[in-house]
């Protein structure tokens, strides 16, 4: 099978996980932010922060967005620096993130050993508008490499700016990527090399990497989410693919 997907922590999963066995880190960790206090980033679920109560959906809420911005620091440290000795030499990782928690995910980034390279954003064109305010459009992609950058290895030129809104038709996710601009990204990993995604959730990095012709590990805590995957990877091996919605207008 040209995918693997672990049920359990992240923390706990990559310890098992070989050195130096993986050629991209590619990943949308729970952001832990969503709140302008403390309390309002510990205190309430995923859904209540990341959806209007107008939404026209009713996704599950996910485990592990309830942590304090210092512990959040911490524990992103050690998942990346688990994920940096899991990825070979010259190997990438490319991390999500809002305004919010960029400064400590880069920072975090470099403490496990990365070498920073630089930010991409993703463009979501229909976010809503907020009376005096800027409007606040975009999510963040933060990216480094495991020493040198080695271009003949995987001779790509990727964009730094990505537009595309949520899936909207069979969205089974609260925070789901596109998977147009996840097919994007995972081509920062060598043709026929592996991503590995501690964060899994519904599976939009696993079907990028199928559909690109990669190999895919993933690690999901839900078993909600992580049943959800499995089908999504399954159907994309057979070109079964779901619809997404493109770019709304």
């Amino acid at each position: 099978m040209p995918y693997t997907l672990h049920r359990g922590d992240a923390l706990a999963v990559l310890a098992g996980i070989a050195d130096n066995s993986v050629d991209a880190v590619i990943t949308d960790p729970p952001y832990n932010s969503g709140g302008r206090t403390s309390s309002e980033r510990t205190g309430r679920t995923a859904r209540a922060k990341y959806t209007s109560a107008d939404s026209g959906h009713d996704l599950a809420n996910f485990p592990g967005e309830n942590r304090d911005q210092r512990s959040y620091g911490y524990w992103l440290t050690l998942l990346l620096t688990e994920s940096y000795r899991a990825t070979v030499e010259s190997g990438t990782a490319l991390v999500f993130t809002d305004w919010r928690q960029l400064p400590t995910t880069t920072d975090a980034l470099q403490a496990a050993g990365w070498t920073w390279r630089g930010i991409a954003s993703w463009h979501k064109p229909v976010s809503r508008p907020q009376k005096g305010r800027l409007k606040q459009s975009c999510e963040y992609i933060v990216w480094g490499t495991k020493g040198p950058v080695d271009a003949d290895r995987n001779p790509v030129y990727l964009p730094g700016l990505y537009t595309a809104s949520q899936p909207r038709k069979d969205r089974a996710h609260i925070t789901q990527k596109p998977v147009e601009v996840m097919q994007e990204l995972v081509r920062i990993c060598p043709p026929d090399g592996t991503v590995l995604d501690p964060f899994t959730g519904s599976g939009t990095t696993g079907v990028a990497a199928l559909l690109e012709g990669r190999e895919f590990i993933g690690i999901e805590l839900s078993d909600h989410y992580a049943d959800i995957a499995e089908q999504r990877l399954r159907n994309a091996l057979t070109q079964d693919d779901f619809k997404l919605a493109g770019p709304e207008e």
